[in-house]
């Protein structure tokens, strides 16, 4: 066969071949990735909940109610019971599961795109490099804070309320807890719709989180891809390492930001730089880390199992697509 023919029906494969391959596989595993982000940071935030209230309400609270988290965790149980510590969890898993979906997905349409520019720019890998991480975690994270604010607002509002059994007389029956919806409507009605866009800006700040998160699991694991297959048992350790840093550094801001949430509509109207000073003025510098142990055990056990069962229900995930596929 002549090479003219050759390549003559070369071209012809090429042409013949679906479009829609590079660009509907991609829309499909995007979803695929989202769907696992979302069931992952469903099941990681179910397992860790009771650390995520003490953390909030360490937060929120004045420096004259700190103690220690075991204190803070029996004086929960006493006056609220067992269920003290999982307040607001409905809206927290329906907040993560939005979030997640929302983030991967927005993540993986980022990533992919920058490696089809390094292909075409013909760079000898695809893999995103440092910048390239910073800036897909960046854009989906922006658009993921935009997005799902109002559902973390009404979820820090009922974490870190007040009992109305502190104001009860002993032995009466405390008021019974607001559901989600209701907490969304008395915000709503009291306050204003502006008020579920309490906090955004520091939220807006707060990308930086997930930035540094996901730009130190990713250039972790294109090290160690180059060595072996990443299993999901890497991806907890990984996910573990990225998030303790990632919080560590960002911590006063979360504290602003939760501060930001439970703020009333008659409470002082503060932007980002004066809370940080009112704060430190009349807490000291220890305000911006109140709730920081069992915020960074939270948060780095959720993202260790996050990343993990992310990975493993990501396969489950293709394996179920291609299933269906051949049927």
């Amino acid at each position: 066969m002549s090479q003219s023919s050759t390549t003559a029906q070369q071209k012809l494969s090429q042409s013949t071949q679906p479009a829609p391959a590079s660009t509907a596989a991609q829309q499909s595993d995007n979803v695929a990735h989202a769907l696992a982000g979302a069931g992952g940071g469903l099941l990681s935030m179910a397992l860790t909940y009771p650390l995520i209230t003490l953390s909030t309400r360490a937060q929120v609270e004045s420096k004259k109610a700190q103690s220690s988290t075991l204190d803070a965790a029996r004086r929960i149980i006493a006056r609220e019971g067992i269920v003290g510590l999982y307040a607001g969890l409905e809206s927290a898993l329906f907040g993560i599961s939005v979030t997640n979906f929302v983030y991967y997905y927005w993540y993986e349409w980022t990533r992919a795109f920058f490696e089809k520019a390094a292909l075409n720019a013909g760079r000898a890998s695809k893999k995103l490099t440092t910048v390239e991480s910073m800036l897909a975690g960046a854009l989906a994270g922006s658009a993921t804070v935009l997005l799902t604010n109002p559902i973390w607002v009404v979820n820090t509002r009922m974490t870190a309320r007040k009992s109305e059994s502190e104001q009860t007389l002993p032995g009466s029956k405390p008021a019974r807890s607001p559901s989600t919806i209701g907490t969304l409507l008395s915000i709503i009605q009291n306050e204003g719709f502006a008020r579920l866009f309490a906090g955004v800006m520091p939220a807006l700040v707060l990308v930086i989180n997930p930035i540094l998160q996901y730009t130190v699991f990713e250039q972790l694991k294109n090290m160690l891809e180059k060595k072996r297959r990443i299993t999901p048992k890497d991806a907890f350790y990984l996910g573990a390492l990225g998030k303790l840093l990632a919080t560590s550094i960002t911590y006063p801001y979360i504290t602003v930001k939760s501060r930001m949430h439970v703020a009333g509509k008659d409470g002082p109207k503060e932007n980002v730089l004066d809370s940080f000073r009112r704060i430190i003025r009349e807490e000291g510098w220890a305000g911006l880390y109140g709730g920081i142990g069992p915020k960074v055990t939270q948060s780095v056990i959720t993202a260790a199992f996050l990343f993990a069962f992310k990975d493993a229900l990501y396969g489950m995930t293709v394996k179920a697509r291609r299933t269906i596929a051949r049927k």
